[in-house]
């Protein structure tokens, strides 16, 4: 069974830093393209950041130069440092798993954790 688990999220002041972490166990992790999602209240799903099995990440313009996704084989997780963080990045953040190696199957989603910047 495929299992993504995040933790990290939590209440911040404008300006400040969070770091989520993603554990993924019941697949081989280095099959698997990891992203980054968040969804704020009112609003679709939007893709924030990438990271395929070779390391190689892409970002959504609104975070480029803030966020920094990160992946470790050897630990099976994924990471989401943010940076100078503004209210418009409140929601919850889901991590998100997807093998692309023969045969393709995903994507997996964990359950969440919810990130507020505000005052």
């Amino acid at each position: 069974q495929v299992k993504l688990v995040e933790s990290g999220g939590g209440l911040v002041q404008p300006g400040g830093s969070l770091r989520l972490s993603c554990e993924v166990s019941g697949i081989t992790f280095d099959t698997l393209m990891m992203a980054w999602y968040r969804q704020a209240p009112g609003k679709e799903r939007e893709e924030v950041a990438t990271c395929n099995r070779f390391g190689h990440t892409v970002y959504t313009e609104s975070v480029q130069g803030r966020f920094t996704i990160s992946r470790d084989n050897a630990k099976n997780t994924v990471d989401l440092q943010m940076d100078s963080l503004t209210p418009d990045d409140t929601g919850v953040y889901f991590c998100s798993a997807r093998r692309v190696t023969f045969p393709e199957i995903g994507p997996f989603w964990g359950q969440g954790t919810q990130v507020t910047v505000s005052l």
